[in-house]
């Protein structure tokens, strides 16, 4: 059996499928994120300032 014949026997003669959900998105779907970035941020300015303090202390 060669190998477009072993996946196309039991499809049906228009296997495309519809869309069921619309891809993509505007502005008004991205997830929000609050004031998430600029804790990560503190976070990380607090991590190196404890790590430059253990090493010059």
């Amino acid at each position: 059996m060669a190998g477009g014949d072993f996946y196309s026997r039991d499809r049906p003669d228009n296997p495309r499928l519809e869309e069921d959900r619309p891809r993509g998105g505007g502005p008004e779907d991205r997830p929000r994120t609050g004031h998430r970035h600029f804790w990560i941020w503190c976070l990380a300015l607090a991590v190196i300032i404890v790590l430059l303090w253990a090493i010059f202390w």
